[in-house]
């Protein structure tokens, strides 16, 4: 049996990009390795007939002690085609498969902005977009029903 699946990114952009750099230039002055929180989020919309705009926003704090010593936040996005043979397999192709073509892109501005902010450049390790998604559709199998009565 034959599927009809297409997956076509035509493009892909930064659609916000920001560094704080709060306590610098005293920030320069570590003594130690900050602790890093690191946040990711996919988000998806439709633009078009099949086209899909699919949206990584990432969150990167390096503190030290409670102090922020840097935040980086970027919204990178894509725009792709994406034909699927169910309304399963689209999610799946747009929350993993595309975030997955984005995500190294994203990953270098990460380490480009951390470096030209003047810190050793951070590179955020793989992410298991799949793993993610399991874990998503796996909490909200076990979540309990909505109530629907008035």
């Amino acid at each position: 049996m034959e599927t009809n699946e297409t997956l076509i990114i035509h493009g892909q952009y930064i659609k916000d990009l920001s560094f704080e750099n709060p306590n610098a230039p005293t920030s320069f002055q570590m003594e130690q390795e900050p602790a890093f929180e690191i946040g990711i989020d996919v988000n998806t919309a439709g633009v078009g007939e099949n086209i899909y705009e699919v949206s990584l926003n990432l969150v990167v704090k390096a503190l030290q002690d409670t102090q922020a010593i840097f935040i980086v936040e970027l919204k990178y996005a894509g725009i792709f085609t994406v034909i699927m043979p169910s309304p399963e397999d689209l999610e799946k192709a747009l929350l993993v498969q595309c975030a997955s073509i984005l995500f190294p892109f994203a990953r270098r501005i990460i380490s480009d902005v951390t470096r030209d902010g003047g810190y050793p450049p951070v590179s955020l390790h793989p992410v298991d977009f799949l793993g993610l998604f399991m874990q998503k559709k796996q909490s909200e199998s076990e979540a309990p029903p909505a109530n629907t009565n008035h």
